[in-house]
């Protein structure tokens, strides 16, 4: 028995292909800009080997700042600056604004967290052999950090995926998009059933792909 659809096959295909750029650009943006800043707070902390404690606390302050404030007042907030950057407020790429904004600060964190994990004998020993502070940092702290790195990432793009539906409230496209317009505001419950069931199974496989990825990375 064949399943009769309320709206156009169509605009489900579209609405995941939204999904799938605002979650892949926005996480693209937020790996490379996540990273740079869990390595300053690592190396700025009070022990680091370019310790500036009071920088570090201002940092940590700023984005636990931005950590701490959810995402649809944030969506809200950001408004103005979304319209400086890409010169609307409504659609998949101004969407990717605050969703890389609240997204980077959480992922830094992770970020850190791995970081932090890394044995220190081992940037004591490639200090004992005369690396210097960026080579110590690129062959010793990422390496050792990146299985944690990556199993953080994988949680962070789960995170974005969730703020991609909750972004469809304000225009934004995508699968919350359609669920808001066509299933809430219309009742119409397969709508909404075919919706959860493409953001579960999208999550599922993000999370399949990252843990694989980080268990290969502990494992070679």
């Amino acid at each position: 028995m064949s399943l009769s659809l309320t709206i156009p096959f169509e605009r489900y295909t579209n609405a995941f292909l939204d999904t799938l750029i605002m979650s892949g650009v926005s996480g693209f943006i937020v790996f490379f800009a996540g990273i740079p800043l869990a390595v300053l707070l690592i190396v700025t902390q009070k022990n680091g080997f370019l310790a500036a404690p009071k920088f570090n606390a201002v940092a940590g302050w700023i984005i636990n700042g931005f950590r701490a404030t959810p995402f649809i007042v944030l969506l809200v907030a950001l408004i103005p600056f979304t319209r400086l950057i890409v010169g609307t407020t409504i659609g998949v790429w101004a969407a990717i604004v605050p969703m890389t904004i609240c997204a980077a600060p959480f992922f830094a964190r992770i970020a850190e967290v791995s970081l932090r994990e890394v044995d220190y004998g081992l940037i004591e020993a490639a200090q004992a052999m005369g690396c210097n502070k960026r080579h110590i940092i690129w062959y010793v702290l990422l390496p050792e950090a990146l299985p944690g790195i990556i199993g953080g990432f994988t949680v962070t793009l789960v995170s974005i995926i969730n703020a991609s539906a909750m972004a469809g409230a304000v225009g934004a496209g995508g699968l919350g998009d359609l669920a808001l317009r066509y299933g809430y505001q219309r009742f119409d419950t397969q709508v909404m059933i075919i919706v959860i069931v493409a953001l579960i199974a999208l999550v599922c496989l993000v999370q399949w792909a990252g843990d694989a990825f980080a268990n290969y990375l502990r494992n070679r």
